[in-house]
């Protein structure tokens, strides 16, 4: 089975910067598109920013220009590298991966197990 590592949150002051890896590992598998969530005491899971296996990227309102996506695909790693950190940007950030299994013919969303954020004002 494939499983997802977050790693690099942790404890900045606003106007800070942090950046997030998040590592896939496990059987053969292809990963099409991969992105960062995020998940704010008291309220629903949202989409930061996602980005295709050809590196076509999409972001959520509130990070444009201050977060980037970016992946290796070779090390089947993402990263989200963020700037400007405000105390709303305060959560629990996930990684996903959309997989692929060419030899079932399968595709999968897998998650990882979060990693805190958290901002100081």
């Amino acid at each position: 089975q494939v499983q997802l590592v977050e790693s690099g949150g942790g404890l900045v002051q606003a106007g800070g910067s942090l950046t997030l890896s998040c590592a896939a590992s496990g059987s053969i598998f292809s990963i099409n598109g991969m992105g960062w969530y995020r998940q704010a005491p008291g309220k629903q899971r949202e989409l930061v920013a996602a980005i295709t296996r050809s590196g076509s990227t999409n972001y959520a309102d509130p990070v444009k220009g201050r977060f980037t996506i970016s992946r290796a695909n070779a090390k089947n790693t993402v990263y989200l590298q963020m700037n400007s950190l405000k105390p709303e940007d305060t959560a629990v950030y996930y990684c996903n991966a959309d997989l692929f299994y060419p030899l079932l013919d399968e595709s999968t969303l897998v998650w990882g197990q979060g990693t805190q954020v958290t901002v100081s004002s």
